[in-house]
């Protein structure tokens, strides 16, 4: 029987935690390509910490919709990566991953990497689970035959 409060928690545990590792990871970058002189002031480091927690139960709590088999599989993914780019976006200008000093060329090329990465993020994440359901298939039909 479908445990939804199981799935939930999982999906949200599993999104914070690859937003909290994405965000060290830039985090690393910013680091070294500053020199070792990256600060950041005014709560900011706490800000984006919380950021990184919204982004996760952004991308993380739309997920379930993947139960629902009534709604085909393509809106499942407009309304799960929707909800969660919607949330990303509003985050990220909010706790300054976005600067408002940005042109907007600048402003579009980060939107489009953003995306790029969350793309990629589902898609990696799609690939592991239709392997594991593909995984399932097999045995049951070994199983039935």
């Amino acid at each position: 029987m479908y445990d939804m409060k199981r799935d939930l928690l999982k999906s949200v545990l599993i999104s914070m935690g690859t937003a909290m590792a994405i965000f060290c990871l830039v985090g690393i970058v910013f680091d070294v390509h500053y020199g070792g002189n990256f600060s950041l002031d005014d709560y900011r480091f706490t800000k984006m910490v919380v950021g990184c927690i919204l982004v996760g139960l952004g991308f993380g709590v739309p997920s379930v919709i993947y139960k629902k088999e009534s709604i085909p599989m393509p809106l499942r993914v407009i309304i799960h990566l929707g909800i969660g780019w919607i949330v990303y976006l509003i985050v990220a200008y909010a706790v300054g991953w976005m600067g408002a000093t940005a042109s907007i060329g600048q402003a579009i090329l980060i939107i489009c990497i953003q995306s790029a990465v969350i793309l990629l993020i589902w898609f990696l994440f799609f690939r592991h689970y239709k392997k594991e359901a593909d995984e399932i298939n097999k045995k049951l039909a070994e199983k039935n035959s």
